[in-house]
């Protein structure tokens, strides 16, 4: 794996982007844009999954980050939980749904992949990289 030196460069956070630049235009129209509990509650997942993985990748411990991304992981399946309320209040079309839906399968897919990676990866996060620096000193 490619060293990664900022979540922007972290696949899951792109396509965490994606899926919240999503769900902003789908909700910013029709029966959604009126719903203003509905529409704030699954803009504000869609947020904390790309925010979320920005923060624990900050954090520079791979403990902390793999927490961060499980609750990354969790608000993509907050996000599909809530496309179905939106559909089967006929807020969007199946299509829109079926696209959402799909980006947020995606992010979970990576999100999960990435933690996997983290959990058998021998680095620990760069605050540790920084002790070990200090203890060879």
């Amino acid at each position: 794996m490619a060293t990664i030196e900022r979540f922007e460069d972290i696949e899951a956070w792109k396509k965490a982007r994606e899926l919240t630049r999503d769900v902003y235009q789908v909700s910013s129209a029709g029966g959604l844009a009126r719903d203003y509990g509905l529409r704030d509650q699954i803009r504000r997942a869609a947020v904390s999954g790309m925010s979320n993985i920005a923060e624990g990748f900050e954090r520079g411990g791979n403990r902390e980050f793999i927490q961060f991304l499980a609750n990354a992981k969790g608000s993509t399946g907050e996000v599909r939980s809530q496309l179905y309320v939106a559909l089967d209040a006929r807020f969007i079309t199946q299509p829109q749904f079926d696209q959402i839906y799909g980006e947020a399968q995606e992010t979970s897919r990576l999100i999960a992949g990435f933690m996997r990676y983290l959990e058998s990866s021998p680095f620990r996060g760069e605050k540790f990289k920084q002790g070990q620096r200090a203890a060879q000193l």
